[in-house]
């Protein structure tokens, strides 16, 4: 799930890997950490670390970043169940991918019926034979890999304003809307800007993640939920959607609606870059547990923290079994995947091949997200749950990618 946060979305850590909390935070366990553990407020070191220097840009789609044949799908090891989970995310796609434009370049619409309709039919046959009859392989740019992984979190929330949920979740306001032309500069993805036009007609980026929580939109009708925690709603919002569990034990899943157009900061990286994240005394670990240590130990500088990220979720209430991908289908745990689709076709197979184990295997692109960005780069759904908290936080795998594509595609693209 932009990312903006994950579509779904909501990105989604490992102790040694921050990247991770760049494209997916997890749940806020308040307090949570060693036990006994007690550790002074920590003011940002004088002297910091000198800024990397920019990445160098990605090309803007697969074709430019070069595409060749990659191995039969046949001598890929599927496995039974795996094959099986993501032929059921692949079946729940096709009303999408036969009909929408594919921003990568690699496939057109047309070509995706023939899988589709032999999906529908597939029946109890080997899952793994279904993508060896109708599938090839591909590999985009050097084909090298970098996984992270997200899940659904649930945090205490209620529908209504009770004693101790005072957080407000808020449902997409009206006045936020994209520029018209000539009231400001396009995107670069060629879009107009998302903001509001002020009391004077003029076009201004919408209010930001501080001006929120100090209530600029509340008493304007907006509130479709309330949460206990803000630190909890803060990761949420990252993840781009999840559960609000009631006092009274009922559940409201929320979803992303949108966002306020200003940029996603990780917080993580933040941390590191002040000096705050090591194994020195005084320091946190990067891990999940570390960050939201920092923020319970030091809660106005944890504030402050948060507020980098100037970027806010608005949310609305999902009905059905599952939180929506950018696909327009529900993701599943261990078998959707967020992509960028400039590279990845939305709807397409891929095959991931990790240095963790439980990562490897077949997925279906149906998600993105904003710091899902470049060819292999992929975060890895895990559903719900403690067991889904625990795998998608400590998720960064490397390794190799494989984008499964429809029989003919390689040819067409003259890559064989």
């Amino acid at each position: 799930m932009s990312r903006r946060e994950p579509r779904f979305r909501v990105r989604r850590f490992s102790a040694l890997v921050l990247p991770a909390l760049l494209a997916a935070c997890v749940q806020v366990i308040p307090g949570e950490g060693p036990k006994g553990a007690s550790r002074p407020p920590v003011k940002p070191p004088v002297h910091r670390p000198a800024p990397k220097p920019p990445a160098p840009p990605q090309p803007g789609s697969a074709i430019l970043a070069g595409v060749k044949a990659g191995p039969s799908v046949s001598s890929l090891p599927l496995g039974a169940a795996d094959a099986a989970a993501a032929l059921a995310s692949f079946r729940e796609s096709c009303p999408r991918v036969t009909v929408r434009q594919d921003a990568s370049g690699l496939t057109r619409p047309a070509d995706w019926r023939q899988a589709c309709a032999a999906a529908a039919s597939w029946g109890a046959k080997p899952a793994a034979q279904f993508f060896a009859s109708y599938f090839e392989t591909a590999r985009i740019g050097d084909g090298k890999s970098f996984a992270t992984g997200y899940y659904e979190p649930e945090i205490a929330g209620s529908r209504l304003p009770v004693p101790g949920y005072a957080v407000p979740v808020y449902a997409m306001p009206g006045d936020l809307v994209r520029a018209k032309a000539g009231d400001a500069a396009p995107t670069s993805n060629g879009r107009m800007p998302l903001g509001r036009y002020d009391g004077n007609g003029q076009f201004v980026p919408y209010y930001e993640r501080a001006a929120i929580e100090q209530g600029v939109l509340a008493g304007k009708g907006l509130e479709i939920a309330w949460v206990a925690d803000p630190v909890e709603f803060f990761f949420l919002q990252v993840q781009g959607s999840g559960r609000l569990r009631g006092p009274d034990g009922s559940v409201m899943r929320i979803g992303y609606a949108g966002q306020n157009g200003l940029p996603y900061t990780g917080i993580g990286g933040v941390m590191r870059d002040r000096g705050l994240v090591g194994s020195a005394p005084g320091q946190y670990s990067g891990s999940m547990q570390g960050i939201i240590q920092y923020i319970h130990d030091n809660p106005r500088d944890g504030q402050a923290l948060m507020r980098e990220n100037k970027s806010w979720v608005f949310f609305k209430e999902l009905k059905g079994d599952g939180p929506l991908g950018a696909l327009g289908v529900p993701v599943r745990a261990h078998a959707s995947v967020a992509t960028d689709p400039r590279f990845v076709p939305l709807g397409a197979p891929v095959w991931l091949r990790l240095d963790r184990r439980e990562a490897t295997g077949l997925w279906v692109a149906q998600d993105t997200g904003g710091a899902i960005k470049g060819a292999n780069r992929f975060d890895t759904f895990w559903g719900s749950g403690e067991q889904a908290r625990l795998t998608a936080g400590g998720m960064s795998g490397r390794g190799e990618a494989l984008i499964l594509v429809p029989n003919g595609t390689l040819a067409r693209l003259g890559a064989r």
